[in-house]
């Protein structure tokens, strides 16, 4: 029988970084039998590839994810039919990895449970657990007794900081050898102009569409503040605005971008207004990251690569579910001085004024472009994740093919 894994993520970022890892695997070993229960969203990073999903997904739910930031977002889960659904998960999840050799966990303690639930090894990877944001770090108690499983063969955090933490509490299987995320940024041929402004919407709609109308008055304001006022000189190159896209932000919708109201103007590339032009692509995502001189994002895991490419990032709060100001603050503090947020409250004209103030300042600021770029590898890592990852899980294969089901 070939080798069989089963990866269980919960969130788009989580997919993300699943997916990267089962990309390096198929590519050490492509007899290796792959399938994914994705519990939040349709698992489109793992349908790109041809994983199978063994379980039902949903396209959309209300809280996108982030049932734990409001009651009123668990609620709705709640109507949304989310317990029921994530019964049949599981039980889908148990019964697919009756005969796998490893499992494993991208994210919290949902993966994480079912992955035990399996009785099967496994890994974890606490993509959404930092000590940053504390800095110190308060292992809960359903998690801390699901990794001590002896289930779980091995625990990658995000960041060096967490795994000395984990291993100070006894986690001696813990490791941190980088983020999945950065090496499923795979770059192409595209080239932009300089300086290049990318901006982030998130990938979650409808709350991508919120965020993109906001990011659009951004790119307006930043053009105005190029004109001549009192006699002052208008900036000499302005950042080229681009949309940098995720290849599901259109996925089932075909044509979310009609929803721009005028006077903007919708083409083929580009978004188009009497006062400034922003290009967007859906196939250049990590040529714009790569290329880009600021970053402007409402996003969470996009950010992250973007930091971890070296860039200076600036962040405005939306109404969410995801990108709050509360979201934004906690994401501040975990990539740390690379990232600015502006606003404590959802975006008004003052702080997208603000903001891009902000931007223009960055980009002529070489020190401080400088210091993100020597910043981000530290806080983030660079590529080799997932390859490294893939070697683990098929170095540890041969032995867990030995294991009887429950053992």
């Amino acid at each position: 029988m070939p080798k069989k894994v089963v990866f269980l993520s919960n969130g788009h970022g989580e997919d993300i970084n699943a997916s990267a890892i089962a990309r390096a695997l198929a590519q050490l070993d492509p007899e290796v039998q792959m399938g994914a229960m994705p519990t939040v969203g349709a698992g489109y990073a793992y349908r790109r590839l041809g994983i199978e999903i063994i379980g039902p997904t949903k396209t959309e739910i209300p809280s996108g994810g982030f049932s734990y930031a409001h009651i009123r977002w668990l609620i709705a889960d709640i109507a949304d039919g989310v317990l029921g659904r994530l019964w049949q998960q599981a039980v889908a999840v148990k019964q697919y990895s009756r005969d796998a050799d490893l499992v494993l966990a991208m994210g919290d303690e949902v993966p994480i449970g079912m992955a035990a639930l399996t009785r099967r090894p496994f890994f974890s990877f606490l993509c959404s657990t930092s000590a940053h944001y504390e800095q110190r770090l308060q292992v809960s108690w359903p998690r801390s007794q699901l990794l001590k499983s002896k289930h779980c063969r091995r625990i990658y955090t995000r960041d060096r900081f967490t795994a000395e933490c984990m291993q100070a509490q006894g986690f001696s299987q813990t490791a941190f050898v980088g983020n999945p995320f950065m090496d499923a940024l795979v770059t192409g041929n595209r080239q932009f102009p300089q300086p290049l402004l990318a901006l982030l919407p998130g990938s979650r709609q409808p709350e991508a569409m919120a965020n993109l109308h906001i990011l659009l008055e951004l790119a307006l304001c930043l053009a105005r503040l190029g004109q001549p006022v009192g006699g002052a000189s208008p900036l000499k190159h302005r950042p080229v605005c681009w949309l940098a896209l995720t290849a599901n932000f259109l996925t089932g919708d075909p044509a979310p971008l009609t929803s721009i109201p005028a006077p903007w103007q919708v083409l083929t590339d580009r978004l188009v207004h009497p006062e400034v032009t922003v290009y967007f692509a859906t196939d250049a995502f990590a040529d714009i990251l790569e290329q880009s001189t600021v970053v402007v994002g409402m996003a969470g895991t996009a950010i992250e690569q973007a930091v971890g490419l070296g860039k200076a990032v600036v962040q405005i709060p939306g109404l969410g579910p995801q990108f709050t100001y509360a979201f934004a603050e906690a994401q501040s503090r975990l990539l740390g001085s690379s990232v600015i947020t502006i606003g404590t409250e959802p975006a008004t004209a003052v702080t997208i004024t603000e903001a891009a103030r902000t931007i223009n300042q960055i980009c002529y600021d070489s020190t401080y472009l400088e210091k993100c770029r020597s910043a981000g590898q530290g806080r983030v890592g660079g590529r080799g994740a997932a390859a490294q990852i893939a070697r683990d899980i098929l170095a540890t294969l041969d032995d867990c093919r030995q294991l009887p089901a429950g053992e």
